[in-house]
């Protein structure tokens, strides 16, 4: 950051850029999802960690960075989005001679955990997918996503906790 360019960390600089790009970007992500609500929430957590690295970003670069940073977010959406369906579709290949009760409860028991992995935490979601669905070793996904060993199996087991608690007796590990 250079001395002449106004700092993003001054509360009414912040609330300019703001104003100025809130709408733009939100149309932008708006075209590439389709969903309006979506495009909001992806924006406004873009904007929160914006405010976060504030003092890392240049004013000159604002712009580029909420665009790219909006874009990089929404893919990551539709990339989990994705694992959970490849994992769905998985886990039901299996029972096409069942009984339509049976394939009933299993549909809704798929969209409960669908549920319950999309209200983990992020941190959670990512280590349980990586491990569950894309079959990682704790050491594969502890080098992905740069934490120990033991931070991997902590947050492995929240959750595991987690799930358990949304979902009860109806999830066996």
């Amino acid at each position: 950051m250079t001395e002449q360019e106004p700092s993003i960390c001054e509360q009414k600089v912040y609330e300019k850029i703001f104003r100025t790009h809130y709408e733009t970007v939100t149309r932008y992500i708006y075209y590439k999802c389709g969903d309006l609500q979506q495009a909001e929430d992806i924006v406004q957590n873009v904007f929160v960690k914006l405010w976060k690295l504030c003092s890392s970003v240049s004013f000159s670069k604002v712009k580029a960075y909420l665009y790219r940073a909006a874009n990089n977010a929404f893919i990551n959406e539709k990339e989990h989005e994705k694992i959970v369906l490849k994992h769905l579709k998985q886990s039901t290949i299996s029972i096409d001679h069942e009984s339509p009760d049976y394939l009933m409860e299993v549909e809704q028991f798929h969209e409960k955990l669908k549920n319950a992995i999309a209200s983990l935490p992020q941190k959670e979601r990512e280590v349980y997918l990586l491990s569950r669905v894309e079959k990682k070793t704790y050491a594969e996904i502890a080098e992905i996503t740069e934490i120990g060993i033991k931070a991997v199996e902590r947050r492995m087991s929240r959750a595991l906790l987690g799930l358990r608690d949304v979902l009860g007796k109806e999830l066996k590990f």
